[in-house]
């Protein structure tokens, strides 16, 4: 019997609307809201096109990837941590499930500085989200968000599916209006960069890329809860349903924007960007048709990136990986202290925002470069599958070769990504990476196991390395947040 057939007692399977709803819900939150400002700020028209098909491309391998070890690999659950684990040992697979667990943490404070930043709008004193009174008010909405999900995770899924239902909307909305209003000569002007900066192409693509990560981060919500699928099959289904719609919609806000104001006003507007945009073109009421769709679209985000991240601390502590305290349940089958530890490292990331410049921008940044290693890593696991010829023989060996090569370049894009975030984000990300060891530590003290093997003391060595790096240019002045 396998991992997904050994369900708790009274609990409920998902269709593969729900699981793809999960996805959708997941990935459009805060990120579809900023990207007008966000492209505009870094190229033109012809520039987000190759980005988009850089972006496109490589996230759509990795969601064949999920879609493969799905099927390939049905015993394990938690996709991102549990693939990081099978194919390359168990720190290597905490680090991935910490990793991905943070990046989830992070990102959902971005989301509370979004909404603050758009409620700045109409009341000064939440200024761009990272105000006193902007931070008060979001420590309020977090543990209002933590009681909803303690009442259960397939009450909190159905809220989240309707949620999804209604964020897309005004989304749609917004492109199908803007179409009626787009000009061709604006966007002739803006193709080749307008009269912004003049920066090489390839450092216009370059500089568009995190911000490609961040919209995209949720692409692997199906394989999260997968012990929640009624087939093996519905996981790869949903992920492919997901990202496929999700990528239309995130091309066609950025591109539909490029019609509506040259490239040098598109590259100042206040983020929320897509509300300027709007308003721009139908007048005052289109800014609060999209303040309200943004306020909706982050608090269904939020609330699923909320049941990921506890999730994935509960599979890890159900299998060994992380202290047996993480899986305790209460009596909605909700990980309770997972998501406890959750809501207080949101707390926290939160906290810091005070202290920061451009609140937003940084914790889009961190959160995508948190999320790459756990991506690599399950893709180089799907690599590692195809050239060892692991369940190929069983399963449909005549795919094998298409698997290569799609799992080949998820792990090229992937590894480019973390390249291309820079070793600014690379050194913050070691400054939460590192400490989070002392989790593992204890897990295999419970256990009565060795602490690390050899190649694990080196990855060990690297973090705390960087960590250190990370703390000194922080305290130098040499990375700002």
């Amino acid at each position: 019997m396998t991992r997904v057939e050994e369900r708790a007692p009274g609990t409920k399977t998902m269709p593969v609307l729900t699981l793809s709803a999960m996805v959708v819900g997941s990935m459009v939150g805060a990120g579809v809201f900023s990207l007008p400002r966000n492209f505009g700020t870094a190229t033109g028209g012809l520039g987000a096109l190759i980005a988009w098909a850089i972006a496109g491309t490589g996230m759509l391998m990795l969601a064949f990837v999920f879609q493969t070890l799905a099927v390939r690999k049905p015993d394990l659950d938690a996709g991102v941590y549990a693939y990081a684990k099978a194919g390359f040992g168990e720190y290597p697979g905490f680090f991935s499930a910490f990793g991905y667990w943070a990046s989830a943490c992070v990102g959902n404070v971005s989301y509370w500085v979004l909404i603050k930043s758009t409620l700045g709008q109409v009341f000064p004193i939440f200024g761009a989200g990272n105000t006193v009174p902007a931070v008060l008010l979001s420590t309020v909405c977090i543990w209002a968000f933590h009681f909803i999900v303690l009442r259960g995770v397939q009450e909190a899924a159905a809220i989240n599916k309707i949620v999804t239902i209604a964020k897309i909307v005004p989304i749609l909305f917004f492109v199908v209006v803007l179409l009626f209003y787009f000009d061709p000569g604006v966007f002739a002007e803006n193709f080749h960069g307008g009269q912004a900066n003049s920066d090489p192409l390839h450092e216009q693509v370059r500089s568009t890329m995190l911000v490609t990560v961040f919209v995209f981060l949720g692409i692997e919500g199906a394989s999260v809860y997968s012990r929640y699928a009624r087939r093996r099959a519905d996981i790869g289904r949903a992920t492919v349903l997901g990202f496929v719609s999700v990528l239309a919609i995130f091309a066609a806000v950025t591109m539909v924007s490029y019609g509506i104001m040259p490239r040098g006003e598109l590259s100042t507007v206040q983020q929320p960007s897509m509300s300027p945009v709007f308003e721009s073109a139908v007048g005052t009421w289109g800014a609060w048709f999209i303040s309200i769709g943004l306020i909706v679209s982050v608090l269904g985000a939020y609330l699923a990136w909320t049941l990921m991240a506890a999730e994935v601390l509960y599979v890890a502590a159900a299998d060994d990986d992380m202290p047996s305290f993480l899986g305790r349940v209460n009596r909605h089958n909700v990980p309770v202290v997972a998501l406890t530890l959750t809501s207080v490292l949101i707390q926290v990331v939160l906290f810091t925002t005070l202290f920061s410049e451009d609140a937003f921008t940084f914790t889009l940044k961190l959160c995508s470069a948190l999320s790459l290693v756990p991506y690599l890593l399950a893709a180089a696991y799907a690599l590692k599958l195809a050239v060892t010829r692991e369940t190929y023989v069983a399963i449909r060996p005549q795919d094998r070769g298409r698997e290569l090569l799609v799992a080949g370049l998820a792990t090229f894009y992937t590894a480019f990504m973390i390249v291309v975030a820079g070793l600014e984000f690379l050194l913050l990300s070691f400054i939460i990476y590192a400490p989070g060891t002392i989790l593992f530590v204890l897990a295999r003290r419970e256990q009565g196991k060795r602490l690390f093997g050899p190649w694990e003391a080196v990855l060990l060595m690297v973090s705390v390395a960087g960590a250190v790096a990370g703390i000194i240019g922080l305290a130098t002045g040499h990375i700002t947040i």
